[in-house]
């Protein structure tokens, strides 16, 4: 139904009805927008806590597989159901059964959205309202929650997996679902109109340079440019703001290592899924109920460096590590690759100048910026446009420093001069600008030589 055709209807029955008394103060916006009760929502209650009490300690047995568990938990599902004497359709009959296994076996009425591949990321804002990301726009979807308490206990189950817990004392976590994806949940009281719960989705087939290509993230020239400055050993910042797709373009610029080089990656939640044999993934890990045992990224990049890595990958730079991270690049360990959120390539620098004067050190600005100026090559920017497609906008060199100030040049630029279309996705690509980056003589010392004539001038707006 259209916004205009719910206005009507809305209309009508204000003119049909007695005005109705104004909803109470502490009555909370959710609340007052959510939608009718599921009417077989007694049934399911009824049905589930039968199952429960008829399967009891076989829900904990450690012994049974996950396959045998879910065996069991239908077949005796069916048994109850059986015995319901509730006439119910075909098709409510599967619904039940279906929703009861997926609170009893998954995440409930998330597993629709978990099983869906086209599903990016689920985020759940209280009991009643769920939203899902498919080809990077927003739609609310259908499923609901029966309470915030069965919320809660769905968030409990995922946090309980890893290790983590979410309570009063400890509101807020970061935890990730068997399969690899990201999960963060947020409980009252910071979260003030209930649970609320974000699912990063994991890719079981992660993309590779040819879809992105496909995607027009990047154009088949600018990838095989970037394929010669990753076997060539540049170190490289991928920026971009959340949900840009760093991770994503960082996933296929560490394809292109070669697979006879040692690989340490680095992150937060690991993510990365790279295919070369010799890979070594660390996991930052954060304190426990005491406050003590955290590890983090910073400690995990200076522990790399006595792993002996020809490359370390680090998910995300965000802290403190930054200035380890920029040391690794400085002393031999060249094509490393790292991502950082900023605006924009010059904004990059800014973040890292930010995050090294976090570590504590007593470094003037100037001795940081040369840190910088010779540790990164180049610095790859992504962005997210409003049509929800994700396009790489800068390929930048950081050239060296010009007194106080770090230079940058661009060499390939998104063409924003071609506009959108009726649909609001853009018609521009990447463009070279016709300059000709410096390390190109590093690349051609390392055996890799570039073809020059992909850095003729293209007009913009063409």
């Amino acid at each position: 139904m259209s916004l205009s055709d719910r206005l009507a209807q809305a209309r009508r029955g204000r003119e049909g009805t007695a005005p109705e008394a104004a909803p109470d103060a502490g009555t909370s916006m959710r609340q007052r927008r959510q939608t009718s009760a599921d009417p077989l929502a007694d049934l399911k209650a009824s049905v589930h806590a039968s199952l429960l009490e008829s399967l009891g300690p076989q829900l904990y047995d450690s012994r049974l597989t996950e396959d045998e568990l879910a065996g069991k938990v239908r077949t005796t599902l069916q048994e109850v159901l059986a015995q319901e004497e509730t006439p119910l359709t075909v098709t409510d009959r599967a619904r039940l059964a279906q929703e009861i296994a997926d609170d009893i076996l998954g995440y409930g009425p998330l597993e629709p959205f978990l099983r869906d591949p086209e599903v990016t990321e689920v985020m759940v804002n209280g009991a009643t309202t769920i939203y899902i990301e498919r080809a990077g726009r927003l739609h609310p979807a259908e499923g609901r929650f029966t309470d915030d308490a069965h919320l809660r206990r769905t968030i409990e189950k995922i946090v309980a997996r890893v290790g983590r817990r979410v309570d009063e004392s400890s509101p807020m976590v970061d935890a990730r679902l068997p399969d690899g994806s990201r999960v963060n949940a947020v409980v009252p009281p910071l979260s003030i109109d209930g649970p609320t719960l974000t699912i990063r989705k994991f890719s079981a087939d992660p993309y590779e340079a040819e879809d992105l290509v496909t995607f027009g993230t990047l154009t088949t020239t600018v990838t095989e440019f970037l394929s010669d400055c990753v076997r060539g050993r540049l170190n490289i910042m991928v920026s971009g703001g959340t949900g840009a797709g760093k991770t994503t373009t960082l996933n296929v610029l560490s394809s292109f290592i070669p697979t006879t080089e040692r690989i340490i990656t680095i992150e937060d939640a690991a993510e990365l899924q790279l295919h070369q044999e010799h890979v070594v993934r660390l996991e930052a890990r954060p304190p426990n109920i005491e406050g003590k045992g955290e590890i983090t990224i910073r400690d995990l990049v200076r522990n790399s460096l006595r792993m002996r890595p020809d490359r370390i990958v680090v998910g995300e730079v965000r802290d403190a590590a930054a200035l380890d991270m920029l040391q690794a690049m400085n002393t031999g360990h060249d094509g490393s690759i790292c991502t950082a959120h900023s605006n924009g390539p010059r904004d990059t620098l800014a973040r890292i100048e930010t995050m090294v004067l976090m570590a504590g050190a007593d470094l003037p600005l100037r001795a940081i910026r040369e840190q910088m100026a010779g540790a990164l090559d180049m610095i790859v920017h992504q962005s997210r446009f409003r049509d929800g497609s994700r396009r790489v906008t800068h390929v930048t060199e950081v050239v060296g420093m010009e007194g106080d100030v770090i230079t940058l040049q661009d060499i390939f630029l998104f063409d924003y001069a071609a506009g959108y279309d009726e649909n609001g996705v853009p018609l521009g690509t990447l463009r070279s600008t016709g300059l000709r980056p410096k390390f190109l003589d590093k690349l051609e010392a390392s055996g890799i030589h570039v073809d020059t004539s992909i850095f003729a001038f293209e007009r913009f707006g063409a």
